[in-house]
């Protein structure tokens, strides 16, 4: 969930006091039962309404759907008319570059990959490996994990012991990664299930397959080509695609992406691009389902509203007014991959259907969220404080992997999957079995500390590293997950 909180640095507990059942875009205080024996907590500052995001250009009017015989119009859910002025160019948002083929082939317009990724703001996602040298360094700067990993590096025999030191020949560790579109300057593929970025700051990453977006499981790249023309290719097609803004002169894009308000069934809400079932993301998307036994099949651009009706169907409210009863597709029943909203601040969110109450679509308003509009170079830098006294500053890497401001955390909350963009993170304060993480923009969230490998917050976490910034005297420090208190980040 979402709260506002305070933490007992001290004590490496957190102490909820407050919840913001919704602050990202609601700020509506809700009352909690006081909890007994324990002490009374100060709570912190409320934070101001957050201004609602940007939202997608309006979709252009369709003609109005006949109410089917036996369902009642409801006047008033027909989507919000937005001026075209206060629209943002489309052409400027959506995903654009060159692309060349195994082939050599080439072919250059606006890019959908892996169906759900259509805009700057979205993430390419996959997993990366942990350099040896960070292995390494982890190893010697924390005792109780060299000690481990000695073990480790051991086989007793029958009256003798065979020890090693290095682990080379060894698989190294792979850590979930993410990098926005708005990042990457070019992307080559380099196996069947690799593929290495290089980003506009000059930074490259070597991806490995870790979702669909990468390898044998990719639903495959559509090209939007300047023609009108849709070419589609799988992963063992691609060579290298170059990414850049579409340029002066583009005819638009011919569909508009998603874009609404998702409400949770606990009152939580959340605004930003739609990808729904992991799946449709535009407007000429379809939404599936059976109405008794028909088979239904609706443009999205038809559709104002959708809300869980049960674990195993949807209503489907129409622009028209018109709603709908929809069930037996894992477009509307609880096989949905998941909700998916990209929140052009901050990151994402991945809904289940099990917590999903409502999606309100609307169009989006403010400037253009284009490629431009995405600035994270560089390290991040910070301030680390541990429970056993030790303080440092320098530039920072989590989980000896993520260190640049294009880095994301990958973290749960009440089992939705949140990826946070590090730029965007003001602090994180660990507790026994959550932290609160600190937004720039103010918003707070609390997340979950598993016991699994998924994940930044993790008691598997590699811990928090700590290099003297340049020009400055000091020696490199690494505070262990299991002794981390705080991290402010410098802005």
């Amino acid at each position: 969930m979402v709260f506002l909180g305070s933490l007992e640095a001290e004590m490496g507990m957190i102490s909820v006091v407050g919840v913001l059942g919704c602050a990202l875009a609601l700020g509506t205080p809700v009352a909690l039962p006081a909890l007994e024996a324990l002490p009374a907590v100060p709570a912190l500052p409320a934070l101001e309404a957050l201004a609602a995001p940007p939202a997608l250009k309006a979709i252009p009017a369709r003609p109005a759907l006949v109410a089917p015989s036996g369902l009642e119009a409801r006047p008033g859910l027909a989507a919000t008319q937005v001026p075209p002025a206060q629209q943002p160019d489309p052409a400027s948002e959506r995903i654009y570059g060159s692309v060349r083929t195994t082939e050599g082939e080439r072919l250059e317009g606006y890019l959908r990959w892996d169906r759900n990724e259509t805009h700057w703001a979205d993430f390419l996602d996959g997993r990366r490996e942990i350099s040896r040298e960070h292995e390494q360094e982890a190893e010697r700067l924390d005792a109780v994990l060299r000690a481990r990993r000695q073990r480790e590096r051991s086989v007793t025999l029958p009256n003798v012991r065979i020890t090693w030191d290095e682990d080379d020949g060894v698989p190294l560790e792979t850590t979930q990664a993410a990098v926005r579109f708005a990042h990457l300057a070019s992307l080559e593929v380099t196996g069947p299930r690799r593929a290495v970025g290089v980003l506009t700051s000059g930074d490259s990453v070597e991806l490995v397959a870790g979702s669909t977006d990468l390898g044998g499981g990719f639903r495959g790249l559509v090209v939007e080509t300047a023609g009108g023309g849709d070419v589609e290719l799988d992963w063992d097609e691609l060579a290298r695609v170059d990414f850049q803004s579409a340029p002066p002169g583009a005819l638009p894009p011919k569909s508009r992406r998603l874009f609404g308000t998702l409400r949770t069934r606990d009152g939580r809400e959340f605004t930003g691009l739609v990808a729904w079932d992991l799946d449709e993301a535009l407007t000429t998307d379809v939404l599936d389902g059976e109405e008794g036994r028909e088979e239904v099949h609706i443009a999205f651009a038809d559709i104002a509203a959708i809300s869980r009706e049960s674990g195993s169907s949807a209503r489907v409210t129409l622009t028209n007014g018109v709603a709908r009863v929809l069930e037996d597709t894992n477009d509307v029943d609880s096989s949905n991959r998941g909700i998916e909203i990209t929140d052009e601040a901050f990151g994402r969110v991945v809904l289940r259907w099990d917590d999903f109450a409502s999606l309100r679509f609307r169009a989006r308003t403010g400037p253009a969220a284009g490629k431009d509009a995405f600035v994270a170079s560089g390290r991040v830098r910070g301030a680390v404080a541990s429970a056993d006294g030790r303080r440092a500053s320098g530039v920072i890497r989590w989980d000896n992997a993520d260190e640049h401001r294009w880095d994301v955390l990958h973290a749960t909350s009440d089992g939705m999957a949140l990826t946070v963009e590090l730029g965007q993170v003001l602090s994180i304060a660990k507790g026994a079995s959550g932290a609160l993480v600190t937004l720039v923009d103010g918003r707070v969230l609390e997340v979950e500390i598993g016991e699994d490998d998924a994940g930044d917050f993790r008691e598997g976490n590699q811990g928090v590293f700590v290099e003297p910034a340049s020009g400055t005297s000091g020696t490199a420090m690494m505070v262990p997950w299991r002794d981390l208190l705080t991290v402010t980040f410098e802005r």
